[in-house]
C-alpha cells in the first residue's frame, strides 16, 4: 500500500481545520475539571487563543519546571492545557484554560451582564467572557501592567462590548456589576469587588499569600491557595470554594498586606478544612470558633447564608 506523502512540519492548518481544533479544545478543557456548560464552550470555541499570545516563537511554562520557547508557531498548539508566558520576568502567563473554564462556571455568567475583569492580561479571558455577556452585556478589563493592557486594547479593538482600562484592581468595580473575575492571588479581597456586587452577583477570587520563588518562574507566586466564589445575597455573602491553585501575587496596592493577617491566612490553609467555608462575614466582627478564618473585620465562616 502506497502511504502519503507528510505535510511539511511548517504548514499551519487551515482556517476550517483550525476551527475543528479549537471546538475539540474546549469541549477537552470542560472535560478535564468535570465542567459540564454548553456556552462556555462555545466561548472557547469562538476565541481564537493564538490572537491573545503574542507573535511567534511563544514561550509555555513548562510541566517540568521553568521557561522553554515552542519550536513550532503553527497556531494549533495553543490548543492544550498549558500556560503561555505573557511576561515571564514576573511570572505572568495565559492560564491554564481548564481551571478558567471551572472558575467561569462559578461565576455563572449570563446574557446582558456587567462583568468587570481585574488581571486581564492581554485579553483572551476578557474575550471569552465577552462572548458569555453577549451584545446586551458589558465587560471592563482592568489591567494593571501598561504594556499587557496596551496589547489587550488591541486585541480586543473588534468586540464592542470590552473596554480595557490600565490601572489598579482594587480601585474596580466603580459601579454595581453583576460579576467581578479576579486573575491574581490576594490575602484578602478589594473592598469594591465586595461591596460594588449587585444583588445576586457573584465574584470569584484566588486566596493565597506568597510563598518561596519557585524555581525557573519570575514573579511572586502563592504558597498553595485556593479560588473561592462569593455570591451576594439579601441575608450576607454566601461562599463557595471552587478549586486550589497556584497563582501569580497581586500588584499595586492588593501587594501590601497585613502580615500577621497573613500568616493567620497561611496557617488556615495549612490546618485545612476549606470545604467547610460557607459565607463571607464582612465589615464586622466574628465569632472565631464558627469560622475557617477570621481576620478584625472580615471573615471566613461555617455559618450557612440563607437563600
Amino acid at each position: 500500500m502506497t502511504s502519503l506523502p507528510s505535510p511539511p512540519l511548517d504548514q499551519n492548518f487551515s482556517a476550517d481545520e483550525l476551527a475543528i481544533v479549537r471546538r475539540a479544545y474546549a469541549r477537552q478543557m470542560l472535560a478535564l475539571l468535570g465542567v459540564e456548560d454548553g456556552r462556555i464552550e462555545a466561548a472557547f470555541t469562538a476565541v481564537p487563543r493564538e490572537r491573545f499570545l503574542g507573535d511567534p516563537p511563544w514561550t509555555i511554562l513548562s510541566p517540568f519546571g521553568g521557561y522553554r520557547s515552542l519550536a513550532s508557531a503553527d497556531p494549533v498548539v495553543a490548543y492544550q492545557d498549558i500556560l503561555f508566558a505573557l511576561d515571564p520576568a514576573r511570572g505572568v502567563n495565559n492560564g491554564s484554560p481548564s481551571l478558567h473554564a471551572k472558575l467561569l462556571q462559578a461565576l455563572a455568567v449570563k446574557p446582558g451582564d456587567r462583568i468587570v475583569h481585574v488581571g486581564a492580561g492581554t485579553g483572551y479571558y476578557s474575550a471569552i467572557l465577552s462572548e458569555l455577556v453577549g451584545p446586551t452585556g458589558q465587560v471592563t478589563a482592568i489591567e494593571f501592567d501598561a504594556t499587557l493592557a496596551d496589547q489587550a486594547a488591541r486585541f480586543l479593538a473588534d468586540r464592542p462590548n470590552v473596554t480595557v482600562i490600565c490601572g489598579d484592581g482594587a480601585a474596580w468595580p466603580q459601579a454595581p456589576a453583576n460579576g467581578v473575575y479576579v486573575n491574581f492571588g490576594v490575602i484578602r479581597p478589594a473592598d469594591r469587588w465586595i461591596e460594588n456586587l449587585a444583588p445576586g452577583g457573584r465574584l470569584v477570587f484566588w486566596l493565597g499569600g506568597p510563598g518561596p520563588q519557585r524555581e525557573g518562574m519570575g514573579g511572586r507566586h502563592s504558597n498553595g491557595g485556593a479560588a473561592l466564589a462569593v455570591e451576594r445575597r439579601p441575608k450576607g455573602y454566601a461562599v463557595h470554594p471552587v478549586s486550589t491553585a497556584h497563582f501569580v501575587c497581586a500588584e499595586g496596592d492588593l501587594a501590601v498586606g497585613d502580615e500577621a493577617e497573613a500568616e493567620a491566612l497561611a496557617k488556615a490553609f495549612s490546618d485545612g478544612g476549606l470545604d467547610t467555608v460557607r459565607s463571607l462575614i464582612w465589615k464586622r466582627a466574628a465569632m472565631p470558633d464558627r469560622c475557617w478564618f477570621a481576620a478584625d473585620d472580615w471573615a471566613l465562616s461555617t455559618d450557612e447564608i440563607a437563600d
